[in-house]
Order: C-alpha cells, then structure tokens, then sequence
C-alpha cells in the first residue's frame, strides 16, 4: 500500500504520539508498504526509508512547542507524484485539513486518527468558552473520513457521543525490549534523586504544561515529606511549576530518551501522573514495562490501561486527597509493590507494536476495499483480524 501520513507532530518533537508514528511507519515499512510523510518543518527528511514533507510552521503562541503549518503547493504536487492508496491524517488541524482536502479532491480514501482532546485543553489554557466551537471544527473534519481511530475505548464512547462516526480502535501498544525491568540502576536512581538516597522515588514522565495538572502532586509530597519528586520531561509550564514546588524535594530535569528514559522508569518506585485528558496515556504503558507501578487519574482512556489495585493505582481526581491516598497505597507493603511490578510488567506484554500495525493495515485494507468494519465493540472484538499480503 502506499499512505499519505499527514501529522501536525513529529520528530523531534518527544511525545506519545510520536511514539505511535515513528513504530508505525517502523512496521509499515516492514511489510513493505511505502509512506510519505507531511508534517510541520524540521523533522528529518527521511525516516526509516519514508520520505517526509517538512512543511513551514509557525510556534502555537499558547503553547510554543506546537507548530502550526502554512500549507503551500508543493503538498499538491508531491501527493499527486506520490499518488496515494490511502490518506491518513492524524489529529487534523491546519495540515490535516489539506489531507482531507487532498482525499476529497484526488477520490483517495480518508482515515483519520483521534489522539489529543485538544478541546478539554483550552480550559486551561482560559479559553474554555471556544471548546463547544472547537468540537464542531474537528467534528466537521473527521466526519468526512470513511474511518476514525480511537486510541481507547473511552474516546470511542465519547466521539460517539459526540457526534463522531465510524468509529474503531487503533490497539496500544509499548516496546517491551527497550521498556523492561532489567534496567533498574543504582546510578539512575542516584540521578533522579538527586543524591537522595532516603525516601521513596517518585516520577512524572511527560509535557510540564497546564493540562497535565502537575501541581496535583505537591500535596503528595506534603504528606510525604521524605519522598523525591523528579520530573522528566519539559514544556511550557516548567518555569510556574519550579515556583509551585520551591521548597520541596522536586528535580526537573529535561526530556529523557531511549535506554536513558527505560531506565528512569525501571529505578523510580512509582510513576505519578494527574492528568485527566489523556486520550490512552501511552507513558503508563512503558512505565507498566519496566515494571514501574502508576498512580493515575480514573478519566479519560487510563483505565483502558490501568486497572486499580491490580496493575496500578487509579483515583478520582475530583478528590482533593484522591491522589495522595493512591501514591500511599503503592508504598502499604513490599509484598504489593511487587505484586503490582509483576502484574503491570504482564499487562504490557500483551500488546506489540507489531500488532497494532497489522491492525492499522487490516483497517486499511478493508478501506480500500470498501468492506464493512466493525465500528463499534468491545476492544477485543474492535481489532481486525489481521490479513497476509500488504
């Protein structure tokens, strides 16, 4: 097959999206399937053999590290070269709009792919009167698609409700060889905290920025006193968030990748992550891998992933202790620290890039070929059977 790959993010950007791109076109390129690429300027021009499109983009002035693209010809004309099977935008925006666009125009087959609850964003952000606006126009865009892909089964019930049809799950996934147990290091745990040796270790992998309510964890920390908090990631927000937390045992120290990033996850005691508007929350799967347990918010499509008392620790984030009583919960026993390291190790070896890819291709397939798709089911049964051939 030959996609067309619109994305308002990617590389270098370090985010859960990304991640799900880059192991996709990884395994679409396996299978032998070519991929063209259209994402905002400065990402690399090729990447695993898919060439790709760095389109001018302008900082987002509410948010520096999005871009928004000024789309221009030479899209045009490098999709008709390309000449498409499929058209797949992903969180259309700006750039999406030109894909879906380009599909209606050239009769290409459009699917399009939920990620981010941009929408649920702009309150934080003091612009919480546009959600109802900002609903219609991504409703407007998705609606044109013959396919759209959830990332849990809570944004499948709430674009469903919503609106939004065609609905069907594009499977999780995590890389359980880089992601694993057996990266537990003395070292990490000595960077992380900072040199504190005394205390639990607490970590939050992801985007400093208002949506992801941070500032929910000081109140861990005052009851906590002995604990660490390290913070890996950065964003818009970090300059308010070391203020929020001056005076407290917090470390923020910038993105991690690879390895670095799998063994942060495999030396902390306990992954904390507040954030309600998480469409799936792809960091709790690879911190699930490296046998860190998770303190999350029961909201959004977390508990897809998490399941309390089991493999985490879910609470409801309209509690004001919610988060703090969880944290506590993961620290009761040695004996239920392990059991939780066990068990979120177990649930993440169920689900492989691999797999998820032959579903995103078994979707594409029964687009092309006009056949019906089970829209609307269980996650179990909403994932295709997987087809040979490409």
């Amino acid at each position: 097959m030959r996609i067309a790959l619109f994305t308002e993010t990617f590389l270098p950007k370090i985010d859960g999206i990304v991640t799900r791109l880059t192991q996709t076109i990884t395994h679409l390129k396996r299978a032998g399937d070519e991929v063209l690429v259209i994402a905002p300027a400065g990402a690399p021009k090729r990447f695993e053999g898919a060439r790709v499109i760095g389109v001018p983009a302008v900082p987002f002035a509410l948010y520096p590290e999005l871009k928004l693209a000024i789309t221009g010809k030479k899209i045009g004309s490098r999709l008709v070269k390309f000449e498409p099977d499929i058209v797949h935008v992903v969180n259309p925006a700006v750039l999406g709009a030109c894909g879906v666009a380009h599909a209606i125009k050239r009769d290409r087959p459009l699917v399009a792919s939920y990620h981010t609850h941009v929408p649920k964003y702009l309150k934080h952000y003091k612009l919480g009167a546009l959600e109802g606006l900002c609903w219609k126009l991504i409703r407007s865009m998705h609606n044109k698609a013959r396919l759209n892909l959830c990332t849990s089964t809570a944004m499948i019930d709430e674009l469903n409700a919503r609106g939004f049809h065609n609905l069907a799950l594009w499977p999780r996934a995590v890389d359980t060889d880089l992601f694993r147990p057996g990266l537990k290091s003395d070292a990490m745990r000595a960077e992380l905290a900072g040199g504190q040796s005394d205390g639990p270790l607490l970590l939050y992998v992801g985007r400093l920025a208002a949506e992801k309510e941070i500032e929910q964890i000081r109140p861990v920390l005052k009851a906590m006193p002995e604990a660490t908090l390290a913070l890996v990631g950065d964003g818009p927000a970090r300059e308010k968030l070391k203020r929020h937390f001056q005076g407290t045992r917090t470390r923020f120290l910038g993105y991690y990748r690879g390895e670095r990033l799998a063994s942060a996850f495999a030396s902390a005691d306990a992954l904390l992550f507040p954030s309600r508007t998480e469409t799936l929350g792809l960091v709790l799967l690879e911190a699930m891998a490296a046998g860190c347990p998770v303190v999350a918010a029961r909201a959004g499509g977390i508990p897809d992933i998490v399941t309390d008392g089991v493999n985490g620790c879910l609470f409801d984030p309209a509690d004001p202790d919610g988060l703090t009583r969880a944290t506590r919960r993961v620290f009761d026993s040695a004996s239920y620290r392990d059991q939780l390291h066990q068990s979120a190790r177990s649930e993440a070896e169920r689900w492989s890039w691999a797999s998820a890819t032959d579903a995103l291709r078994s979707y594409y397939r029964s687009v092309l070929s006009g056949e019906p798709i089970a829209t609307r089911s269980q996650e179990e049964s909403s994932v295709p059977p997987a087809h040979s051939g490409s």
